[in-house]
């Protein structure tokens, strides 16, 4: 990694881009769901309620921050006949850039990382 890197903990970096993927757009644990719902199902197009039933949410939880993946380019949001469905954009960098995240969080380092940036930016 460059030096540009983030260093957490013990020497653990973090690639720039990730981290303010991390930051800016996955800043909740119900956003990390979210995103990790759209990763293995990239192709999906649903309502809220079946979002939230998937991942074991409540509806009325999600809709905030399912809008707010919608404001920051993350997930797209369409009318079909009078009901909103929501799926991941098509843009390859965006795309790119979830499986940056998602690979990383393979790795404990990371996810212990991103647990902390999690409860700092909540508290």
């Amino acid at each position: 990694m460059t030096q540009s890197n983030f260093t957490a903990g013990e020497g653990y970096e973090i690639d720039p881009k990730v981290l303010d993927f991390l930051r800016h757009r996955v800043n909740t644990f119900v956003k990390w769901d979210l995103i990790r719902f759209f990763h293995d199902n990239p192709y999906v197009a649903e309502t809220v309620e079946n979002i939230a039933r998937y991942i074991g949410r409540d509806a009325r939880r999600i809709e905030h921050e399912i809008a707010e993946l919608v404001n920051k380019g993350v997930l797209e949001a369409k009318s079909v006949t009078g009901v909103t469905i929501y799926r991941l954009v098509d843009d390859d960098d965006m795309r790119q850039l979830i499986e940056q995240f998602v690979d990383a969080c393979h790795d404990r380092n990371f996810r212990v990382e991103a647990i902390n940036q999690i409860i700092r930016r909540v508290q």
